[in-house]
């Protein structure tokens, strides 16, 4: 399965999840762990997402933090998961955290590609 999630320390409101890329990815053969903390006014207040494993990626910064316009744009979105799971596996320089990376990704795919393998080989696979 390619996507892990269960409650931190039995915290409704916090969760722990880890996601796998699909084949096709820059990002395949890693294991990524986010954080999914609820706001105790969810769904009125948007959820956030912090990724504890690097990952070289346009739309997440160094903190970890996720560029997902939907949970601005839609609070109660139910497919935030399939969301987080599909910018893994299409990586897009729309809506960036990380404007080098999505310059590079923009200006050099082949070298971004490179890079986000050579980051997921370091990172990813490290992880317990």
């Amino acid at each position: 399965q390619n996507v892990a999630v269960e409650p931190k320390d039995d915290n409704l409101f916090e969760w722990n999840c880890s996601i796998k890329a699909d084949h096709d990815s820059p990002y395949r053969g890693g294991t990524y762990h986010f954080t999914l903390s609820l706001p105790t006014t969810f769904p009125f207040k948007a959820p956030s997402v912090t990724f504890k494993t690097k990952i070289y990626h346009p739309g997440i910064n160094e903190e970890g933090a996720i560029c997902v316009p939907v949970l601005r744009d839609e609070v109660g979105h139910c497919n935030l998961l399939a969301i987080i799971q599909e910018k893994l596996n299409n990586p897009s320089a729309d809506d960036p955290f990380e404007p080098d990376v999505a310059a590079m990704l923009k200006n050099d795919k082949n070298r971004f590609l490179a890079t986000a393998k050579e980051w997921t080989k370091k990172y990813a696979l490290a992880m317990p």
